[in-house]
């Protein structure tokens, strides 16, 4: 099951995930991005998300105004669709619209791979590499990966530190994979204060001793967080 949170209010842009993408409101254009590799829901928080996903039949289910994050709302909804425990939900943002599919399906294919193992905790996410300037950007958050594929820290500052003049930058694609069972037991975690500083709540599974592993994917795809990304990747892959 692919959910999708979609959240009117966004502080850098106002109604993002209706903004218009070649005649597509955003979040439609990521839902249909992905429908065909799983089951998707729109998850929202406002009944303007929900009828614009009805005008182009896509299933939506409002959900909780007060949710702190995108996890959050995607928890709920797992929940009120009475998903089995070991159910794979893959958390997708509205704002993923150019994600790719071949990421998508190497993430389906890590969960997998964690659940024939039978780890307690099942949560998985992406990253590719990027470039120095690239990895200045506050709104790419960076990750530091160990042997094992597992996060060790996300950061919006470029980490690590080039102390030497020979560092590589890795960006985390924010999607995730859990299982039902291991969602709800993410969600029900305190917050970290490293959350709280960073404004990262992945960094929550990393402060409670939970691994998070990490898939290394190439894409080119990336996120909007302003109006300016917008414009950029409209230009990237020629949309009026």
């Amino acid at each position: 099951m692919i959910i999708i949170p979609a959240r009117l209010a966004s502080t850098r842009f106002p109604k993002k995930v209706l903004a218009d993408i070649g005649g597509v409101p955003m979040v439609i254009r990521t839902a249909r991005r992905v429908q065909e590799l799983d089951d998707v829901m729109v998850a929202a928080d406002d009944e303007s998300i929900i009828r614009t996903c009805a005008d182009y039949g896509i299933p939506a289910t409002l959900t909780s105004t007060t949710h702190k994050s995108g996890t959050d709302r995607v928890n709920e909804c797992a929940q009120l669709m009475e998903l089995p425990d070991d159910e794979p939900v893959i958390n997708i943002q509205a704002d993923e619209p150019f994600i790719e599919a071949e990421v998508i399906t190497l993430l389906q294919e890590r969960i997998e791979k964690l659940r024939r193992r039978k780890d307690a905790f099942v949560m998985v996410s992406c990253y590719n590499a990027v470039n120095a300037e690239t990895a200045r950007d506050p709104n790419l958050v960076k990750v530091v990966v160990n042997a094992r594929h597992e996060a060790i820290y996300f950061s919006r500052a470029p980490i690590p530190y080039n102390r030497s003049g020979a560092a590589t930058y890795f960006g985390h694609i924010g999607i995730y994979g859990f299982t039902k069972k291991s969602l709800h037991d993410f969600c029900a975690l305190d917050d970290a204060p490293v959350e709280d500083i960073e404004k990262l709540e992945q960094l929550r599974a990393i402060y409670h001793g939970l691994p998070i592993s990490m898939v290394k994917v190439t894409s080119t795809g990336f996120g909007i967080d302003t109006p300016e990304d917008l414009a950029r990747a409209k230009e990237i892959f020629g949309i009026e």
